[in-house]
């Protein structure tokens, strides 16, 4: 006797949550993401259709199978996981699972999905991320990216939040997680070392100033006495 799962017919579709990498086309002009585990390899729109990763014919999700689309019920769960080392630059996603489905105690494995929100963590420095930039890794074609904030980027590809949300289309929302607090929210020990902090930056820009302005002193003396010889 074939054991038949029981069906479900939504009225809307079911909400889930996941986390995935921001990766950006190698010509800059489409925006996408990327597993951190199975299927990895294959960069996935805002709407997408999932394949089978292992290349069978059948369509996912099949029952045999661990093809399709995964995520879980809680938020709090896939947030989770942006704890460990190798998941600390995904972005967490807010998706609807569509299509068929088959359900799990913790989460989905679907036919579709369309990602509703992606919500960027913190830069590297603690501070609320204001763009996604060249994580220093990727697949053919495709750049990974990671949450930076403007202080961060440093000549990096990079790609303002909004940008990526516009460049993803299909109605997707990019939005800043958590940083850095404001300083409204700061007390007199933050406000001190943010305050230190800045001067630091200020010295370093001008110890760089100092530099360039002694070389272009010393390039025109040289220049002089090349031009005395001629």
């Amino acid at each position: 006797m074939r054991l038949r799962l029981p069906e479900e017919r939504p009225t809307e579709p079911p909400t889930g949550y996941k986390i995935a990498h921001a990766v950006l086309s190698q010509d800059g002009t489409r925006a996408a993401f990327t597993g951190v585990s199975l299927g990895g390899a294959l960069p996935y729109g805002v709407l997408a259709d999932a394949s089978c990763v292992y290349g069978l014919r059948h369509r996912p999700p099949h029952r045999r199978c661990d093809c399709g689309f995964h995520c879980v019920h809680d938020r709090t769960a896939a947030e989770a996981l942006l704890c460990t080392a190798e998941h600390r630059t995904a972005v967490l996603l807010e998706v609807a699972v569509l299509g068929a489905y088959i359900r799990f105690e913790h989460g989905f494995r679907s036919a579709r999905q369309r990602v509703r929100t992606a919500t960027v963590g913190p830069c590297a420095c603690g501070a609320r991320a204001a763009a996604l930039a060249d994580a220093g890794w990727g697949r053919p074609g495709w750049r990974a990216l990671a949450p930076s904030c403007t202080g961060c980027l440093r000549g990096r590809t990079s790609v303002p939040l909004a940008s990526y949300a516009r460049l993803a289309g299909d109605g997707l929302r990019v939005v800043a997680g958590a940083g850095a607090a404001g300083a409204e929210g700061l007390g007199v020990p933050e406000l001190a070392a943010e305050a230190a902090l800045l001067q630091a930056r200020l010295d370093w820009f001008q110890t760089q100033l100092v530099r360039l302005g002694d070389r272009e002193g010393g390039g025109g003396a040289r220049g002089g006495g090349a031009g005395g010889q001629g």
